[in-house]
């Protein structure tokens, strides 16, 4: 049996060693807390890394759309039917949009590469905006600022029905400019247009771009059959174009004469 004296003798030996294994305790915990918070503090640094990378997702600025590529290998759709052989043929390039959007258009330039007329259709997709004026493009189309306002210019008539013309407004009604034209289809989701930059006259550029669109012709539908029957009948009210030296065949005689082939 031990001795008051012995038992208060081993009671602080007994202290010191539960607080040293405390203090070792504490030490790892403190050590394995560091750990854990600097392991969380890498892969925060990783994360924010790779954000960097991504676009910016804030409400206040949109994400950046898809925009219209060149399809080098998509065949051309259309074509015009030539007046003779004589013509030059027109540069064809294809557009295609991520969302389903196809456009064929087809250029032609005068002398040093000017731009002298331009037929773009457009089968709509996913990613035509309603609220965007259609005027908008065909101004830039025509060599203008997408802001520049145009004005109405009259109606032709065409194989695909009136079409609507347009002009840089404040132009003279006899001024050289040229014209824009467009005509939209809501069966199949169609927009035919472009501009023209022919003649001397304004009977003289509304008759060029009558008869442009009156030689539209389709080459290939694929898998729209409502294409294919617009074109079959918008055929069946094709006119041909009148011969140079005779007169304007879409307005009369009154008007200028139809100089140059498109």
């Amino acid at each position: 049996m031990q001795s008051p004296e012995a038992s208060t003798a081993a009671t602080p030996t007994q202290i010191h060693l539960a607080l040293a294994a405390f203090a070792d305790e504490v030490v790892a915990t403190l050590a394995r807390l560091f750990a854990y918070v600097g392991a969380l503090a890498l892969f925060a640094i990783l994360a924010l890394a790779a954000l960097g990378q991504l676009p910016d997702l804030r409400d206040d600025e949109p994400m950046e759309k898809p925009g219209w590529i060149v399809a080098d290998r998509s065949p051309p759709a259309f074509a015009l039917s030539r007046l003779d052989s004589s013509e030059k043929t027109a540069s064809y390039t294809v557009l295609r949009h991520p969302e389903g959007g196809r456009r064929d258009v087809m250029r032609w330039t005068g002398e040093a590469d000017r731009p002298l007329a331009e037929l773009e259709i457009y089968r709509e997709g996913g990613e035509f905006d309603v609220a965007r004026p259609a005027t908008a493009d065909l101004a830039v189309h025509m060599g203008l600022a997408e802001a520049t306002p145009l004005e109405q210019a009259g109606l032709i008539d065409t194989k695909f029905g009136p079409v609507a013309l347009f002009r840089l407004a404040g132009t003279a009604e006899g001024a050289r400019a040229c014209l824009g034209y467009l005509k939209r289809s809501e069966e199949p989701a169609l927009q035919i247009s472009g501009f023209s930059c022919q003649g001397d006259t304004l009977p003289a550029r509304r008759a060029a771009i009558a008869c442009t669109l009156n030689r539209l012709t389709l080459l290939a539908s694929g898998n729209e059959p409502k294409l294919a029957e617009l074109f079959a009948h918008a055929e069946l009210k094709r006119r041909a174009c009148a011969p140079q030296g005779s007169s304007d065949w879409l307005l009369g005689a009154a008007n200028a004469q139809l100089r140059g082939a498109l």
